[in-house]
């Protein structure tokens, strides 16, 4: 719905909303699990153990966050399923998503086995599938409003480099996509679907502080920098916010102005 009163700053709230969020255990999704409960959000993230999972949301819990855990392989529908209706029956109707759950696995093309290609498909693409459509069914039975924020990446439109990695490109190529199909459906819902597509941050899983990855992944940047985890999470509060409440299919690339050139 659209911002007809109040101030600004209060648009960006998400006081009152459920959060469910994949992969939000560590990295960019543990950063953005925060930014969605100090914005009011009640947080249910997932990992793929129960341990990692409630560790990550203990954490939150301690800020004064309403956060819980949950196990979940997001490649697997029925898990997805009874995720959702959990979270929903622990915290309220899920009205916001985070499809954040992604794996990339390097490898030349003429390399890699088929089961690279299928993972990483099934967990990039298909997790962000199954879970949009059980939140969104959702809330279209229950007639209430929602929004969703896919985790897409730079690389749907760039090759990385020194990394070869096709699958994953093919991947987040998908998800950018989807994200425009599915906010096209689903509008007449007032349910609002958007992407981020981030560029090179340093996480575990990325560590691109090191000399080896300046080069490739920080000299072309426009800012010369690497981005933080805490970055990402205030685009994404925007996005799941009424802030963008005019927002639909978008894709917001937050790169430091790598795919400028």
């Amino acid at each position: 719905m659209p911002n007809t009163t109040g101030r600004v700053l209060d648009t960006f709230s998400l006081t009152g909303r459920t959060a469910l969020l994949t992969g939000g255990s560590r990295g960019l999704g543990r950063a953005v699990a925060r930014a969605l409960g100090e914005a009011g959000a009640r947080v249910a993230l997932t990992a793929t153990t129960a341990d990692a999972a409630e560790r990550a949301a203990a954490d939150l819990r301690t800020s004064g966050i309403d956060a819980r855990g949950y196990a979940l392989d997001v490649t697997v529908r029925a898990q997805v399923d009874d995720v959702v209706g959990q979270a929903g029956a622990d915290l309220g109707t899920v009205d916001l998503l985070v499809n954040n759950a992604g794996i990339s696995i390097g490898g030349a093309a003429l390399d890699i086995d088929d089961d690279v290609w299928h993972r990483t498909l099934a967990t990039n693409l298909d997790g962000v599938w199954y879970c949009s459509r059980a939140v969104a069914r959702g809330l279209v039975d229950a007639g209430v409003p929602g929004t969703i924020v896919n985790i897409g990446s730079m690389s749907a439109q760039i090759v990385n480099r020194p990394r070869w990695q096709p699958a994953y490109l093919a991947s987040k190529a998908a998800v950018h996509q989807l994200t425009k199909g599915l906010a096209a459906e689903w509008a007449p819902h007032d349910i609002r679907v958007n992407a981020v597509a981030p560029g090179y941050f340093l996480t575990e899983a990325s560590p691109v502080d090191q000399p080896e990855y300046h080069d490739d992944c920080v000299a072309p940047a426009a800012m010369q920098r690497w981005g933080t985890p805490d970055e990402l999470g205030p685009v994404v509060v925007f996005l799941a916010s009424r802030a963008s409440s005019f927002m639909t299919g978008a894709v917001v690339t937050v790169d430091g102005g790598y795919t400028l050139f």
